[in-house]
């Protein structure tokens, strides 16, 4: 199955590479389509590997497995799946660890990071280690990891924690709970108005903000029919996200399918565009908290089975393909970003 879902979004991405109109296509550069752990934008100093990166580094580095995008003075953000962004804080390290799309697992190695997730589906597995615990992004949200203190923060959504004993501790939006060695792994609450000031925080909620931007003036320029995915975005210069409907990310930025013209939110006419569920999140029955898969020798925590009832947002796509992944967009056109 996996070997067909890869063949089926390697098919999308060649069937449903966008257009867009009205640019200059002579001078523009050309951007790689995306994947799971290409580099969407870093500011001040960044490296993969120890590799410094370079301006024109943002749409085409990629952080392969066994590979550590890090920062000193700088911060970053890397694409995960379509619609996850991962954004590193001052002096703070992550390893890649796995980016296949139903499996993707990402290691929090130094200091601090975050995770946005506007978009998920019941095939994504999506586990953040920290501290050798595997913690399992269950539902949209926002969360924070902080390797230095073995802190893992909920601010929206909900998590699962594998404990030492291979049982799951849930940890629900406005809590967190201590991953360090000996801690007593019990969720608390914590004040987010401690910690939206801070500078990890402030700096995702810029970028969510551009990135809806972005998706704000892309939607227009692409036709229902298109695949939702990541689409290269020449005046932001970075990769944006359009789902099958429209949603607000975990900061309240608001983010539209293609086709979106600029109308209201509430007048918004899904079903003359082929979305015959309304748009909106729905839930639905999936797989329960479980451990990573495939991890290399001496990884983290354990594979326990698939059991309960997870989160699902988001169903089939509808007039779409019936519910696969959506399609990597590489735009095809490069530009400059200014103050961004």
């Amino acid at each position: 199955m996996p070997r067909l879902r890869k063949l089926y979004i390697a098919a999308l991405a060649a069937l449903w590479t966008p257009a867009l109109f009205a640019l200059d296509t002579q001078n523009a550069e050309p951007a790689n389509s995306a994947v799971p752990g290409t580099l969407n934008y870093f500011q001040g100093s960044a490296t993969i590997d120890g590799q410094f990166l370079a301006k024109n580094s943002v749409g085409s580095a990629v952080v392969d497995p066994g590979q550590v995008i890090a920062t000193t003075n700088g911060r970053a953000e890397v694409l995960l799946t379509p619609g996850v962004f991962l954004r590193l804080g001052h002096n703070s390290a992550v390893r890649m660890v796995s980016p296949d799309l139903a499996n993707t697992i990402v290691n929090v190695e130094q200091g601090r990071a975050s995770v946005e997730v506007d978009q998920l589906f019941k095939e994504n597995d999506i586990h953040v280690v920290e501290n050798n615990v595997p913690v399992q992004l269950l539902k949209t949200g926002l969360y924070e990891f902080n390797a230095n203190n073995g802190q893992v923060l909920v601010f929206s959504g909900e998590a699962a924690v594998q404990k030492p004993n291979g049982r799951w501790e849930t940890i629900k939006a406005h809590h967190e709970l201590n991953v360090a060695e000996g801690a007593t792994m019990k969720p608390a609450n914590f004040d987010v108005a401690e910690y939206d000031q801070g500078g990890l925080y402030r700096w995702s909620s810029l970028r969510s903000d551009y990135l809806a931007e972005a998706n704000q003036q892309m939607a227009s320029e692409y036709g229902p029919g298109y695949a939702p995915g990541w689409y290269w975005d020449p005046w932001m210069y970075d990769y944006t996200f359009m789902g099958p409907y429209a949603f607000m990310s975990p900061f309240g930025w608001g983010f539209y399918p293609m086709g979106y013209m600029g109308l209201g939110w509430g007048g918004y006419g899904f079903g003359g565009f082929g979305y015959p569920y309304g748009g909106g999140y729905y839930g639905g029955q999936g797989p329960g908290p479980h451990g990573p898969i495939n991890l290399p020798r001496g990884g983290f925590g354990g594979g326990a089975i698939r059991s309960g009832a997870g989160f699902r947002s988001g169903g089939g796509f509808g007039g779409f393909h019936g519910g696969g992944f959506g399609g990597f967009h590489g735009g095809g056109f490069g530009g400059s970003r200014g103050g961004r």
